[in-house]
Parts: structure tokens; sequence; C-alpha cells
């Protein structure tokens, strides 16, 4: 029965992962805390192996079809790779029951301003659709710009603000296990001017090396994870991630990112149900 549910959770990680690029791992930590048990600081371990391989796999795939932003994605991971282990320092200072409230509470924030953006400022989300035409230089929009062949103009203003973005990202993966996937999709999204599409490829790659990071420092303090459940995660996790992809290029840019919005702030919202009941 432990085998089963733990393909079929993974299943589910994976699907939103390949979907959303960030869903994954914010489902992955609940389902392992609440349907299966898992003390929260094991979970958060267990979530950055089993998150880390699902986003490993679809990034892979991701590549053959050059979806994935390299240079940009690299950017943001390196910094994001710094900061994954202060994260991991951190989360074992805080008890659990803080832990998965500041968890719900971070999921909301984000959930907010994605959607507030997509709602009240549609010059800033137009990269939502997917648009490739260049941004005028003196135009409001995304800090970073593009050249009209859509390649990132990496400016000084443009590295700094992708790279505090990527150490922010680590602090987060390191803490909460989640891979950094539903801060990475918005960032690129609103701060790089890049399509929704391709921000999710592009975030396989920078979850991938964070939580490998992240996960080496919890192997590194000697920290429990059990191995076992984070690869029956895995494999489901392959499964959901290359349906996820089908089922992703078929829904628009704006849906998308708008039921990547109401889905963070359903597990939110049940996150602190449970923590406080």
């Amino acid at each position: 029965m432990l085998y089963a549910l733990g393909i079929l959770f993974g299943v589910c990680v994976g699907f939103a992962l390949g979907l959303t690029g960030g869903g994954g791992s914010i489902f992955a930590v609940p389902l392992l805390v609440y349907a299966m048990s898992v003390p929260a600081h094991e979970a958060v371990g267990i979530s950055l192996a089993a998150v880390g391989t699902t986003a490993a796999v679809g990034m892979i795939q991701r590549l053959r079809r050059k979806e994935v932003e390299i240079r940009t994605g690299l950017l943001f991971a390196v910094t994001g790779m710094c900061g994954a282990p202060l994260g991991a320092w951190l989360n074992s200072l805080i008890p659990s029951t803080w832990l998965l409230i500041l968890f719900a509470v971070l999921m909301l924030v984000i959930a907010i301003r994605m959607w507030l953006k997509a709602v009240k400022k549609p010059s800033d989300t137009h990269v939502v659709r997917a648009s490739h035409e260049p941004i005028p230089e003196d135009s409001p929009g995304p800090t970073c710009r593009r050249d009209p062949e859509g390649k990132l103009r990496i400016t000084s203003q443009c590295a700094i603000l992708l790279s505090v973005l990527g150490l922010v990202t680590g602090v987060l993966s390191g803490l909460f296990g989640v891979g950094g996937g539903f801060v990475i999709v918005p960032a690129l999204v609103l701060f790089s001017g890049m399509g929704i599409h391709r921000a999710v490829a592009t975030s396989l790659l920078v979850i991938t090396l964070v939580s490998a990071s992240g996960l080496t420092s919890y192997l590194v303090a000697s920290r429990p994870i059990d191995f076992g459940l984070a690869g029956l995660f895995a494999i489901g996790g392959a499964l959901g991630m290359s349906l996820g992809s089908v089922f992703g290029r078929r829904v628009s840019g704006p849906a998308l990112q708008k039921g990547f919005s109401v889905a963070i702030v359903a597990v939110a919202l049940f996150v602190v149900t449970k923590t406080f009941t």
C-alpha cells in the first residue's frame, strides 16, 4: 500500500511540475506530511530528492526540444545553489508547526502577486501570452529586456536582479524543500520577459541544480532522508511529468498562470487548516 501511495502521489507531483514548472514541490510536502505521516523536517529532505530527480527528467526532455534558456537558467541557479545550504540550516532551527505556517504564508504571497499582475497590470504580464515582440527601452515592463531575436540582454542591472532572485530561491528551497519553482516561474515571467511555457522549461533546470545543492546540505548534516520513499515519488513523478508536459502545451499562457495561482492558494489554505486543527 505504501509503495502504491508513493508512486500515485509522485504522479500528482510530476504532473503539477510538468504543467507549471513549480507546482510539484508545493504538493510534495503536504502529501508527505498529511497523507503519509512523515515528519515535516524529514519531508523537506525527501521532497528535495524526489522533486529534484523529477525535474531533471523533465529538463532533459525540454532540452531536447530546445525550450530551455540555458544561460538565463544558469545565472539564476548559481546563486540559488549558494542559498540552498543556508535555507537547510535555517530549517533545522524552526519548529515543525511554524515551518508549515511559514510555508503556507509564502505560497499565498506568491499566488496573490501573480494574480494581481495578470489582472491589473497586463503590460507587465504580456509575456505570459508568450509574445516574442521586443519591449521598447522606454516602456514599462520587465527589468531584463530582450533583443529583436528574443535573446535576453544581460545588463549589470539584469544580472544583479536575477542573481538576487536566485539566492532567495535557493534559501526558500533549502528551508521548505520546494525546489523553488513557484518563485522561479513568476520571476522569469515578470522580470526576464520570458513566456510562461519557456519559463516552465527553464525553471526545471534551476530546480534540478538548486535541489541538488539543498539535498547535499542535508546529507552533509546527516539529516534523516527516506530514499526509498523519495525513489517512489521520483518514479511516479517521471510518469506524471510526461503527462503534465503534454497537457501544458495545450493550455494557453494566461489560463496556466491563473490556474497556477488558484492551485497555490488552495494548497496553502489546506496546510493552514490542518496545522491549526
